[in-house]
């Protein structure tokens, strides 16, 4: 097994994909003429995006994010924990935590994305 994607259930796909390429700097894979349904190329694993509409329309019952209170969160690494926080801030996200250096050698930060959902910001565990 391997994993080939994660889908967030948000409002609004289009504007979602926009957010994560200006915060990110992450590369738009597609968005379907729908606009229900968009992928960002992040590596290996695809990171994508499904309009809450189109999830009801399929029987599902999905829920809107909830800043504050977490279920998961996404992590993106970095060299430079700081330049990518302040590009997060300057395209939106809302800080949750200012960089912090781990017993474990890993810098962490953490925001709110447009939607609400908790990203990490954070080098790569041994980077110290």
């Amino acid at each position: 097994m391997q994993l080939a994607y994660t889908i967030l259930y948000v409002q609004n796909v289009e504007q979602t994909l926009t957010f994560y390429e200006t915060a990110f700097d992450l590369k738009r894979k597609m968005l379907h003429e729908s606009g229900d349904y968009g992928e960002l190329d992040t590596g290996a694993t695809t990171l994508s995006f499904s309009s809450l509409e189109l999830m009801k329309n399929m029987g599902k019952n999905p829920r809107s994010q909830r800043a504050g209170n977490p279920s998961f969160e996404i992590a993106f690494t970095t060299t430079d924990v700081e330049r990518a926080l302040k590009k997060a801030l300057a395209a939106g996200a809302e800080l949750v935590q200012g960089p912090q250096d781990m017993p474990w050698g890993q810098t962490t930060a953490f925001v709110n994305d447009a939607n609400g959902f908790l990203v990490e910001i954070c080098t790569p565990i041994g980077d110290a």
